[in-house]
């Protein structure tokens, strides 16, 4: 979330109560042996298409952010037990963050004129009438100050399922900006469970290091995280996705809230022998951990959004983000345009010129 200060024209990013946009897609897990196993268990990769965006991952390329990711990629059947479609013409590039999904983002907040607190979690936004300005308040109720403008790019700041998730309502009422909360009424979005895998040796069966299931009532998605440029190779780590269907079941039956350890090694036991029993892997891993993904979705071809929240539907058509112009706050997000980073990043821009243009907040 990003909010602009009323007495200085550098932005101040703060933390919105969900962090999740920076940070879930990048975990940092410790073995039994104390070895350091890093994983990306949200988005695998992402493309471009978009010339402006393109521009911007060059840039970030050239920084050392950001690398192509040169492997080969497919589809496995799970009824046939076989790989149906291997891509080795790399039509489209696949980008990763380097050394994780997580860096781009970093970057952004090392940025000049940006000041950026971590662990900090937005209670409450309050407008100010008689100010023009947004309070914001912690979960801790601290004030945090007043600001001319506000962008939120976490749908969780204003979805009603956050209640279900913390027992509080959402940081910001909706009936605050009435002609954006018709647009922003229970977003459909699709969960899904991360399970990560570190085997001691290479999972020699499979010709790829990144493929999508069909026919599985379990898996969606497989990739091997340790191939990525900028990894670390002294294990190999694979991160398998479920399907929307299957978390859903889970989550039908144990709630939004946090998953207790009986579910979470539930998940992990289905997950795993779903993949063993594809016949490409006969290894035990030495390490395993399920990470549940509330708003998940994979889209076409198996390119995956970013680690938090991933939607079912786009909200702002070809505004690309939702502004309210009197209060000056910015919707944005994958939620806007499409589900994938792409996406995220043409509404985060979208939202960032509305602020630019908006003479009181500059």
């Amino acid at each position: 979330m990003e909010f602009q200060s009323p007495s200085s024209t550098p932005p101040e990013a703060l933390e919105a109560a969900c962090p999740r946009e920076v940070f879930e897609i990048f975990c940092r897990e410790i073995a039994e042996d104390g070895k350091e196993l890093l994983f990306d268990h949200g988005a695998p990769f992402f493309s471009i298409s978009n010339t402006d965006v393109l521009r911007l991952v060059h840039e970030w390329e050239l920084k050392g952010l950001v690398a192509e990711w040169k492997e080969n990629f497919g589809s496995f059947d799970y009824h046939s037990k076989k790989f149906i479609e291997i891509d080795q013409d790399g039509m489209s590039k696949r980008y990763v963050g380097v050394p994780g999904m997580n860096s781009i983002c970093k970057a952004l907040c090392n940025e000049t004129g940006v000041e950026s607190k971590f662990g900090v979690g937005v209670g409450r936004l309050e407008w100010l009438d008689n100010e023009n300005s947004w309070l914001v308040m912690g979960m801790d109720g601290q004030n945090h100050g007043s600001f001319k403008g506000v962008v939120a790019s976490d749908k969780s700041i204003f979805s009603s399922r956050f209640k279900d998730v913390t027992g509080s309502p959402p940081p910001l009422d909706l009936s605050l900006v009435p002609e954006l909360a018709m647009k922003l009424q229970d977003i459909p979005v699709n969960p899904c469970f991360a399970l990560m895998l570190a085997f001691t040796e290479p999972l020699s069966l499979i010709p790829v290091k990144g493929f999508s299931f069909k026919n599985s009532e379990i898996l969606s998605w497989a990739h091997c995280d340790s191939s990525k440029p900028g990894r670390s190779t002294t294990s190999e780590r694979w991160v398998l996705h479920s399907t929307s269907k299957y978390a859903r079941d889970i989550i039908s039956q144990t709630g939004l809230r946090k998953p207790s350890a009986a579910t979470l090694t539930k998940v992990a036991e289905d997950v795993l022998e779903e993949f063993k029993s594809t016949g490409l892997n006969g290894s035990q891993p030495f390490f395993r951990k399920v990470h549940r993904c509330v708003d998940f979705v994979v889209s076409t071809g198996g390119c995956l959004s970013r680690g938090s929240a991933f939607p079912a539907a786009s909200v702002a058509g070809e505004e690309k983000c939702l502004w309210d112009d009197k209060k000056k706050l910015g919707i944005c997000g994958d939620f806007c345009v499409s589900p994938n980073v792409e996406g995220a990043i043409l509404s985060g821009l979208a939202a960032a010129a509305k602020l630019i243009d908006a003479p009181s907040c500059l």
